[in-house]
């Protein structure tokens, strides 16, 4: 995991990969918590059975939502001395797979851009890719924005 010691270093970094997260393990108590929390219960994420006989993966899925939403708590970089650090947009998001039920997904986070902002901060711009394990297409690649202050 990339580790430097200010929002100003990671303009050293544009252009490289800074890490990729730990497998995160998507079972049906994590996606029936999510259908419960944004109200999306479709049957292709909470119903098992008709998900058996009716979906090429035979199995119910995560929602898209729920794979981008994990971005955030996949940490592949740390950077000390930062007051705080927020979420700032999405310019670009595409879902290019489906997630079935008790697969693994991990990220993979490039830094495209880190532009100095107002009150000290640097906004970076990153590709991130979610990756299923042992598939070759990923759950979603999205461009996201954060600002972290010093």
């Amino acid at each position: 995991m990339l580790e430097v010691n200010s929002p100003q270093d990671m303009q050293n970094h544009v252009g490289q990969e800074l890490g990729v997260s730990d497998w995160v393990l998507i079972d049906q108590d994590r996606i029936n918590r999510f259908a419960e929390a944004t109200d999306d219960r479709q049957w292709i994420h909470i119903d098992s059975e008709r998900a058996a006989r009716e979906l090429p993966t035979k199995s119910t899925i995560a929602h898209g939502y729920l794979t981008m939403s994990l971005i955030a708590g996949l940490p592949v970089f740390k950077i000390n001395n930062t007051s705080n650090m927020i979420n700032y947009g999405v310019n670009r998001l595409r879902f290019t797979s489906m997630v079935p039920v008790n697969s693994r997904v991990r990220l993979r986070t490039k830094l495209l851009a880190a532009d100095e902002v107002k009150g000290h901060g640097v906004r970076l711009t990153c590709e991130q890719t979610m990756e299923i394990e042992g598939q070759s297409r990923p759950a979603l690649v999205a461009e996201t924005l954060m600002i972290a202050y010093s």
